[in-house]
């Protein structure tokens, strides 16, 4: 393969002092940390961690923005022998009351033993630990004042992660990785995009999502690259100081939503570009929720003047319970869509499906029925997963409606797809679907075709259900505009037939979505048959 397997804590022995972590900072500059450095910072950790009672397979919380603190808390848990889980942070959630309850739910199913937090973050922590009996959390940095480094690290837990799910579906649920599937993913990654010390790498995604933090964090520091760290919030006031890291810096690796890209599209215009290049990238990952074709034309269309090749996009497919990753396009290989063989309606009459490209090493995907059986190339059905980086299992309650179970050595998904010569398309999830005239219609595909028609991503959701024995469709608007109205039940009504249509119209954030900003479906449809949102729905008819 050329890449080589390594061990979760390899890099303490090999740490660099020329390359290393670059963190945006408030002004237009960077603050770097060299590996040498943050190695140092994780076996003062991990010591500290040990004087304050921590021991093997203890569950160490992490409520940290991504920062050198953020390194040192995760790895340093690993090299104290126990297992890390990063939670995320306020700033995540608009609503100090839905924080509050999401949190909440992690830290009793997660029970840690000490969390680590960061000053913005204390007191909130301090109020939903205290009720449920936890230690007290302690900033990082008073955790680790004037503690010298722990001489070896100890042997990697059995668990080296322990993960949260996004939570779309309900509350989100534990998931327990271990050490040998963190290493293979991170591993089967690497491989995939070809990934060496020599290709530096950006991100802005949080770090107390997978995508943020196995795609990217960990792979940057067990591969030993140079990478750039911002905010999410960095990236959301000024998606162009992105933009400009890639082309000053020579970015190689980086990776996002759909949405972030489309966000891109709407803040950057082309005239700001001028002068930058962007030759240097060899993989844009684009996972987490599905990806918009259109949206993939126009971010080529905006960037490829300034030497973005459109090789260099590459749709995949992955969840927490594989750890992170299961397929995905090779780097050159270029994006394709495609349309399921029987015509499902799950296709949308011609809207079709990107591709996510073809499963990582060691690694298999299957389509099967409803009864279990594997269908062939082109027809619609579940998505399983089997082979080496599945989770060991969930802790806590499991007995969520997400849709998504572990069984046995693989891994039932819950959503929805079909494998076409041996590349997998995802629609969307079997739970958010209707049927109509006997095919199944998915949320994701409405949603997709609002967006082309100019709503913007995270101001609508779609809902499909059956409501007191009647289908129902429902979009639900965040902040509605003069003419989303008239979009919604053009959509709606030529996919849904002879469904009950309805309107949810809410604040413009008032849509629930989870840490890492995905529609919380099926707890918004359980408010509404509860009658929450009865002062604010209405029929949803054309204007």
């Amino acid at each position: 393969m050329g890449i080589p397997d390594r061990g979760l804590l390899t890099w303490l022995d090999e740490a660099s002092t020329e390359r290393g972590l670059y963190y945006a900072n408030r002004g237009d500059d960077w603050d770097f940390w060299s590996y040498r450095d943050l190695g140092q910072l994780v076996l003062r950790t991990a010591a500290a961690l040990r004087a304050k009672g921590v021991g093997e397979g203890d569950v160490v919380g992490l409520v940290l923005r991504s920062s050198p603190g953020f390194v040192a808390g995760f790895f340093g848990a690993l090299a104290a022998g126990a297992t890390p889980c990063s939670i995320a942070p306020p700033f995540a959630f608009q609503r100090a009351d839905e924080y509050e309850q999401h949190a909440g739910h992690l830290f009793e199913t997660a029970r840690p033993k000490y969390t680590i937090c960061d000053d913005e973050s204390l007191e909130r922590i301090r109020k939903i630990t205290a009720p449920v009996g936890l230690t007290e959390p302690e900033i990082f940095e008073e955790l680790v004042a004037g503690v010298g480094p722990l001489e070896k690290p100890l042997p990697l837990p059995e668990t080296a992660l322990l993960q949260f799910t996004s939570g779309s579906s309900g509350f989100s649920r534990g998931v327990r990785i271990s050490a040998d599937a963190l290493r293979a993913n991170l591993t089967g990654m690497r491989r995939w995009i070809g990934w060496t010390p020599d290709h530096p790498g950006i991100s802005w995604l949080p770090v107390h999502h997978d995508m943020g933090l196995v795609g990217f964090l960990l792979n940057a520091v067990v591969t030993g690259c140079d990478g750039w760290m911002m905010q999410p919030d960095d990236f959301i006031r000024s998606p162009l100081r992105y933009l400009r890291c890639i082309s000053e810096r020579g970015a190689a690796m980086t990776g996002m939503p759909n949405f972030g890209l489309a966000y891109i599209l709407r803040r950057v215009k082309p005239a700001q570009l001028e002068g930058l290049r962007f030759d240097s990238m060899r993989a844009v990952i684009i996972g987490a929720e599905r990806v918009d074709p259109q949206v993939l034309d126009d971010f080529h269309a905006l960037l490829g003047p300034h030497g973005l090749d459109r090789g260099t996009l590459l749709p995949a497919y992955g969840g927490a319970e594989a750890t992170l990753a299961v397929t995905g396009l090779r780097p050159g290989e270029g994006w394709s869509t495609q349309v399921p063989d029987d015509g499902d309606a799950s296709s949308l009459a011609g809207t079709a499906v990107v591709g996510c490209g073809r499963p990582l090493e060691g690694r298999t995907v299957t389509i099967v029925s409803e009864d279990g059986e594997e269908l062939p190339d082109g027809q619609v059905g579940e998505i399983v997963v089997t082979g080496v980086s599945i989770a060991s299992g969930y802790i806590g309650d499991a007995g969520s409606a997400s849709g998504t179970s572990l069984a046995g050595a693989g891994l039932d998904s819950g959503d929805a797809g079909f494998v076409r010569d041996g590349q997998l398309f995802v629609i969307g999830r079997l739970g958010d679907g209707l049927k109509v005239s006997g095919k199944m219609v998915f949320a994701e595909s409405l949603e997709t075709l609002l967006h082309q028609r100019g709503i913007p991503e995270r101001r609508v959701a779609v809902l499909l259900g059956v409501r007191d024995g009647v289908p129902t469709g429902v979009a639900v608007f965040g902040g509605v505009q003069p003419g989303w109205r008239e979009s919604a039940h053009e959509v709606l009504s030529e996919w849904l037939g002879d469904a009950h249509l309805q309107a949810v119209e809410l604040p413009r954030g008032g849509i629930a979505v989870t840490s890492s900003g995905k529609p919380r479906r099926r707890v918004i449809w359980k408010a509404l048959c509860a009658g929450e949102f009865s002062d604010t729905t209405v029929p949803l008819t054309a204007e």
